[in-house]
């Protein structure tokens, strides 16, 4: 794609790595072929190809965002399914992300709209926060027919009973069962501490397992990732840098992330910090040593150890959109179940996002209720026993399409080596 952007406008250096992505496209139109959006509605503005015109138009002209392109690009899921299919290499996560933040430092959204961001961004990050939230979305729950819009929809999702919040996911060190291989610091993450504090327990006891010592290490909280795609770059950058400066004194071998969505940003820290000469090394060091749980348990030889499930069961494996196109994790956690003595199953269209996204099933519910509903019927066709993924996003997001047992991947893998068996699967 040719570009005009000035040589002032290129010394900002986000502009010049805008710039460079914007070059690589060659509007050979791949892209639409895979996007949720552009499957969905049809609109060319409403696919990656036509998102790219409208960034490139907004940022060459250095203009505001106007209320057109501020709804296209809300409408992108960033589920990245664009960056697998496209042959020339767009990195268009880092594109959508520079737009987003320009939207919100130049775009006047309607006030009920801009509240409703500033209480997702102020809450969900914090567990406590968010526990209180989510008390009084299940309290509004027989109402929520009644509530409009995005109101009716937040209260739907609430879950039917909160577990209580688990003394796992406080500040601590776990020993490792037998000889000490790995030394880990677990992102214990926030939304999912308080939706399904029982994925972290079955992180916890599998890598110990397997022979890893575990720090929960002091200070680190948020991976930054829902406040980032809301365009609240700073907020995010601060995230950031206090998980850095908490796992860099927790000294750890790696940085283990059980949520494929955190575990996405998190191995972005050092693009986003590159500019900071006080984070930048340590946030390189950060993104080269993380991994998602299914990376490490390979590193620590889980396939060569498993002795089987107690129970061979047909597993729906959904491939979070994080996990496949963000991380390129794709047999992997599929080979763990094998492993493990299930049967995993293919699903249909599963290169296609679920609606989860984030905060999105929140801000564009109507779209997420669609593709979530679209993901389930393609996951009941296989006609599972369960579903396993490697995202809590996608797990609520699936749980409220579908009567079956929806899982973590590691929740699985530890009942089949030696761990409880999920309760779900009752």
């Amino acid at each position: 794609m040719q570009t005009n952007f000035s040589l002032a406008q290129l010394a900002d250096p986000d502009v010049a790595a805008s710039e460079q992505i914007l070059r690589r496209c060659v509007h050979c139109g791949f892209c639409t072929a895979t996007c949720p959006t552009f499957k969905l509605l049809g609109d060319e503005l409403d696919s990656p190809r036509g998102r790219i015109y409208l960034i490139k138009e907004m940022l060459e002209n250095e203009r505001p965002a106007d209320a057109r392109t501020v709804r296209h690009i809300d409408r992108c899921l960033s589920c990245l399914s664009c960056m697998t299919t496209c042959p020339s290499g767009v990195n268009y996560m880092h594109l959508v992300d520079h737009a987003r933040a320009h939207i919100e430092q130049t775009f006047a959204r309607p006030l009920p709209e801009r509240w409703l961001r500033r209480l997702l961004a102020f809450v969900l990050p914090r567990p406590g926060l968010f526990r209180i939230a989510l008390l009084g979305a299940m309290a509004a729950r027989p109402f929520a027919r009644l509530l409009p819009g995005r109101l009716g929809a937040m209260t739907r999702m609430a879950p039917a009973r909160l577990p209580a919040p688990s003394p796992i996911d406080r500040p601590q060190v776990f020993p490792a069962e037998g000889r000490q291989r790995m030394r880990i610091a677990l992102l214990t993450g926030c939304a999912q501490t308080v939706l399904d504090p029982a994925i972290n327990e079955a992180t916890v006891r599998l890598l110990t397992r397997f022979g890893a010592e575990v720090v929960v290490a002091e200070g680190a909280g948020c991976c930054g990732a829902l406040v980032h795609h809301m365009g609240k770059t700073e907020a995010a950058r601060q995230a950031a840098a206090a998980n850095i400066h908490a796992w860099r004194r927790a000294a750890p071998d790696r940085v283990v992330v059980n949520a494929s969505g955190c575990g996405t940003q998190v191995k972005d820290y050092g693009y986003m910090l590159r500019g900071d000469p006080a984070l930048a090394e340590n946030a390189a060091w950060t993104s080269a040593h993380t991994r998602d749980l299914v990376e490490v348990l390979d590193e620590l030889g889980f396939a060569a150890r498993a002795r089987g499930s107690p129970q061979t069961l047909r597993i729906a494996y959904h491939s979070a959109c994080s996990m496949q196109h963000g991380q390129k994790i794709t047999g992997l956690p599929i080979r763990l179940l094998e492993a493990a003595g299930f049967e995993p199953l293919a699903v249909p269209e599963g290169h296609i996002c679920c609606g989860s996204a984030g905060t999105y099933n929140l801000l564009q519910p109507d779209l997420a209720g669609r593709l979530g509903q679209r993901k389930a019927a393609h996951i009941e066709s296989t006609r599972p026993d369960a579903i396993a993924a490697g995202n809590i996003g996608c797990i609520v997001q699936i749980a409220n399409a579908t009567t079956l047992p929806v899982l973590h991947t590691a929740q699985l893998l530890d009942w089949a080596t030696g761990g409880p068996r999920p309760p779900r699967l009752s």
